[in-house]
């Protein structure tokens, strides 16, 4: 068997009938003997072994889950065992009802790699109605702007007959009425109120201004440029407006004046008489 350079080269076939020598021989993984390539399957060879390999899934009709069959064990018992375990009916929607497209008479089951939602109406759709006008797009839905209750008195005016919309159309706009005057008259008589509570306290702010500490008849509030005294302050303001303002403008305003030493001759600015001096008296003065 084999070759003067490879004298463990080749093995024969495990088959009684065949014990073919091969050069490349397979190996079963099941029961471990040597096979040709002929006899390499397990059923040509008939392994015994061969149900260990096996993988066979029965379907749950009631949870649509995968059951696995033991090799070796009865699938009766391994039927049971899956009923009484972990079978969940409720998985059964989950998994047989799958999620379509919907565009009008379109069924196609959408997917991770089929499935785009739509920027407008916020749906999932295929490839295929992608874009607006192919699946009907309404467009971005409005905000209701209007009154919360105007969903419900829609609903009910369409599940009922005309009579009864009327009659609930006029008594939704009998309340509707009622309560918009109802806050028209609270905001009203809220404003009149505060009104009146601004006023008395600008009245109380004056009063207590004019009266003062002074509000016995003492004289507590003295004037700095006569000392007058006075009972409050709003006399003392008048007194000062009256008296010692106008004395000052009266008054004449007193101006500076700088006299050359030599001619007698007056400026205001100094910078003039200087220049007086250096042009008409040769930058000489009387010391």
């Amino acid at each position: 068997m084999g070759t003067p350079a490879f004298p463990n080269l080749g093995k024969h076939c495990s088959v009684e009938d065949c014990k073919l020598i091969d050069f490349l021989p397979f190996t079963c993984d099941c029961c471990d003997k040597v096979f040709c390539l002929q006899h390499r399957s397990y059923a040509k060879h008939l392994c015994p072994n061969a149900n260990q390999m096996d993988v066979t899934v029965l379907v749950c009709p009631l949870c649509a889950q995968g059951v696995r069959l033991v090799p070796n064990e009865d699938p009766n018992i391994t039927w049971d065992l899956h009923v009484n375990g972990d079978c969940d009916p409720s998985n059964y929607q989950k998994v047989t009802k799958k999620k379509r497209c919907p565009a009008p008479g379109c069924r196609e089951i959408l997917v991770f790699s089929n499935t785009i939602r739509c920027k407008d109406c916020t749906q999932e759709h295929c490839l295929r109605h992608r874009f607006g006008p192919d699946h009907n797009c309404l467009g971005p839905r409005k905000p209701d702007t209007g009154f919360p209750f105007i969903g419900g008195l829609r609903s009910q005016k369409g599940n009922s007959t005309p009579n009864q919309i009327s009659n609930g159309s006029s008594k939704w706009s009998l309340g509707l009425l009622n309560a918009a005057s109802s806050i028209r008259a609270s905001a009203e008589a809220g404003m009149q109120r505060l009104a009146i509570a601004t006023n008395q306290a600008l009245h109380k702010a004056k009063d207590g201004m004019a009266q003062g500490s002074g509000a016995n008849g003492d004289l507590v509030e003295s004037c700095i440029h006569c000392h007058a005294r006075f009972t409050n302050v709003t006399s003392l303001i008048e007194h000062v407006e009256n008296v010692h303002e106008s004395k000052l403008k009266q008054a004449p305003s007193r101006i500076i004046v700088d006299v050359c030493p030599r001619c007698s001759k007056a400026f205001r600015d100094p910078v003039l008489l200087v220049e007086h001096v250096e042009k008409d008296h040769g930058g000489f003065s009387k010391s």
